[in-house]
C-alpha cells in the first residue's frame, strides 16, 4: 500500500526523533465576510486564517448528486477527517507552549477543515473515526505516532514549532492533491478537497511569515520549489465562486 505523504513523515520524523537521543499572523476571523451564498465554502481574515462556512458548504452539498462512494473514496475521508484533526491539535499544543497568535487562529481553522470532511462522512453514512477521541488521541497508529512525535519536535523552540507547522501544511498539501488526483470521482469530495488545499495554502503562508518574523527564512521539505515558490508569492485565497 503506498504511504501518504504524512505517513512518509512519520517515518523521518521518527529517525529524527531517535538520532536526538530519543499567522504577526494574529486576528480573531472577525473581519472575514461569507460572501454570496453560492460563493467559495471558505473565508479568510486579513491574516490569511481560513475557515469554512460550514453551512455554506452543507448547502453546495446538498445541491450536488450523492454518488456511490469507493473503498478509496471512503478510506481516504476517514484519514483525512483525522489528518486534519491531527493539525488541529498539534497547533492547540504549540499554542499552549509558546503562546503565539498563529498557532491558536490556525488550529480554530482547522476545526472547521476536520468538521468539512465530518459532513462528507455523515452524508456518505460512514463511521466517524474521531468520535469523543481528546485532542491527542488518534484511531490510525501512524498518525497516533505522528502526532507524539511532532510535539516532541515543537516542543524544543517556537521556531521548531513554527516549522512543524509549516511542514504539516506542505504535507497535507500533498496528501490532498494525490487522492484528488488518483482516487476522488464524487464532485462533493472534490469540493472539500479543493477548499481544504486553498486553507492549507493560506496556512503554509502563514506559517511562513511568522518564521519570516523570527529571522527564519523557510525551505520548503517536501513541495518542489517551484510550487512553493508559486504559493509563497500569491496572496490569500478564498477560492473560486
Amino acid at each position: 500500500m503506498k504511504l501518504s505523504r504524512i505517513q512518509t513523515l512519520g517515518v523521518s520524523l521518527f529517525v529524527a526523533v531517535l538520532s536526538l537521543g530519543g499567522c504577526s499572523d494574529g486576528g480573531s476571523g472577525a473581519g472575514a465576510q461569507p460572501g454570496a451564498a453560492n460563493g467559495p465554502p471558505i473565508v479568510v481574515d486579513a491574516d490569511g486564517n481560513t475557515n469554512f462556512d460550514l453551512d455554506r458548504l452543507r448547502n453546495q452539498m446538498n445541491a450536488m448528486p450523492l454518488g456511490t462512494i469507493s473503498a478509496a473514496e471512503q478510506a481516504g475521508l476517514e484519514y483525512m477527517r483525522e489528518e486534519e484533526k491531527l493539525a488541529h491539535d498539534v497547533y492547540i499544543a504549540m499554542d499552549a507552549l509558546w503562546q503565539q497568535n498563529t498557532f491558536a487562529n490556525i488550529a480554530l481553522s482547522e476545526l472547521t477543515h476536520t468538521e468539512a470532511v465530518l459532513m462528507l462522512l455523515q452524508r456518505y453514512a460512514i463511521d466517524d473515526p474521531v468520535g469523543a477521541n481528546p485532542a491527542g488521541v488518534f484511531v490510525d497508529a501512524t498518525l497516533q505516532g505522528l502526532y507524539d512525535v511532532l510535539v516532541a519536535r515543537g516542543s524544543a523552540s517556537l521556531i521548531d514549532a513554527l516549522m512543524v507547522g509549516a511542514e504539516v501544511e506542505e504535507i497535507d498539501l500533498l496528501d490532498l492533491e494525490d487522492r484528488l488526483a488518483e482516487v476522488v470521482a464524487n464532485e462533493d469530495i472534490v469540493l472539500v478537497y479543493e477548499n481544504l488545499m486553498r486553507g492549507s495554502r493560506n496556512h503554509l503562508r502563514a506559517f511562513v511569515r511568522a518564521l519570516s518574523q523570527q529571522n527564519i527564512i523557510y525551505q520548503p521539505q517536501y513541495l518542489s520549489q517551484a510550487v512553493y515558490d508559486e504559493i509563497i508569492n500569491s496572496p490569500n485565497e478564498t477560492g473560486a465562486p
